[in-house]
């Protein structure tokens, strides 16, 4: 099923949420449709345009929000897809400092790697391969990493994010798709 990104009233980005939830959005008077899927979803009486971004029309207080979650979609956003030793097409995740060695499953500590790299690598520390990491690893920034974290994305949304981080995510990933 299709999602759709969901903006508060200040056109900050809340989450993404299934088209159906959206629809009943729209319906209810709760959010207005800014952009159009081009789909139409159909009743018994009349049809109605999917949605892919809706706005609140009331303001909703969002509470104090930690980091970005560390996912596995989230990290190859951060990294663009590419490993972080060699630049090939990255498959797996790997840890900086092992695990085995005392390293932390953190933003600061995990990295996209191609399966070559995470095999000859191991359990080693960089400096004992003569390796050196392309980019520091660092926890993203911003609201719009909340958006691309979730795996779902779709080029209409671009507008709306980019005004909340999402420009160093997105230039680092192969164009966007649904």
């Amino acid at each position: 099923m299709p999602h759709v990104l969901v903006l508060n009233a200040s056109y900050e980005p809340l989450g993404v949420v299934p088209l159906r939830r959206a629809l009943v959005l729209v319906l209810e008077n709760k959010a207005l449709c800014l952009e159009e899927s081009g789909a139409f979803m159909h009743s018994a009486t009349r049809a109605v345009p999917a949605p892919s971004v809706v706005r609140l029309k009331r303001f909703v207080r969002v509470p104090y929000r930690g980091p970005a979650p560390l996912t596995r979609r989230a990290l190859f956003a951060r990294d663009g897809g590419r490993c972080m030793y060699c630049g090939g097409v990255a498959t797996s995740i790997d840890h900086v400092v092992p695990r085995s060695r005392g390293g932390q499953h953190a933003w600061e500590n995990v990295v996209a790697a191609c399966r070559r790299c995470n095999h000859v690598k191991a359990d080693r520390h960089l400096m004992e391969l003569g390796w050196r990491l392309r980019h520091q690893p660092a926890p993203p920034s911003g609201l719009a990493w909340r958006i691309i974290g979730t795996g779902h994305r779709d080029p209409r949304w671009l507008p709306y994010l980019q005004p909340f981080g999402a420009d160093d995510a997105l230039a680092r990933i192969d164009g966007i798709s649904a």
